[in-house]
């Protein structure tokens, strides 16, 4: 089995997010979840994908001086890009339904950055998938909002949840990348790292 080339190695990944944890599993490669604390700060300087590149290898250098001869350390990070501004988790209802309404009618990218991490070599790629939401109303935002709570979401909303299904018109990209992570580049930039 194709898996089977990771049988010499130890992954790890470094998030504590269960879309990013169950996508793995279902990947089929057995992997351990190993955590630390980061500040997730970046210059403002940065814009789109410099941002998610930054913090990605931001995570990744916190484990340094951790990681052991066969292990692969996985790190990413994602956010939600809309009319040049970065859209992170909301911090309370107010902020979640101004987002929302931003996003409402419009297009905006989703840019997740992957950090792959050994002791002798290291490898960041950045996904990025475009995403259209139909005009949604106040009523329909504050429903999701109150029943959702997409508080630890990007964007504050979660692809594969109910406004997903009545609010987005179209995608182009990567589908899991809106979920969580670009699984099919992850599976390929993996084999290739480990060939």
């Amino acid at each position: 089995m194709e898996t089977d080339l990771f049988k010499n190695y130890h992954i790890i990944l470094a998030s504590g997010s269960p879309r990013r944890q169950e996508f793995m599993r279902e990947l089929g490669i057995p992997f351990e979840v190993r955590l630390k604390p980061i500040e997730e700060l970046y210059p403002d300087s940065l814009s789109g994908q410099s941002i998610t590149e930054y913090l990605s290898e931001l995570k990744a250098e916190a484990f340094s001086n951790d990681l052991k001869t066969n292990e692969i350390l996985i790190t990413s990070d994602t956010l939600v890009w809309h009319e040049s501004k970065a859209l992170g988790k909301p911090k309370n209802t107010n902020e979640a339904f101004e987002m929302l309404y931003a996003l409402s009618g419009k297009t905006h990218e989703v840019i997740t950055s992957v950090t792959l991490k050994s002791i002798s070599k290291s490898k960041t790629f950045t996904e990025i998938t475009k995403v259209t939401f139909d005009d949604l109303k106040p009523e329909t935002i504050r429903f999701y909002i109150e029943n959702y709570k997409p508080f630890d979401k990007a964007g504050a909303y979660g692809i594969q949840e109910w406004i997903g299904l009545i609010g987005i018109t179209k995608i182009e990209g990567s589908y899991t990348n809106v979920v969580g992570m670009p699984m099919q580049r992850v599976y390929s930039e993996l084999i290739n790292f480990i060939s």
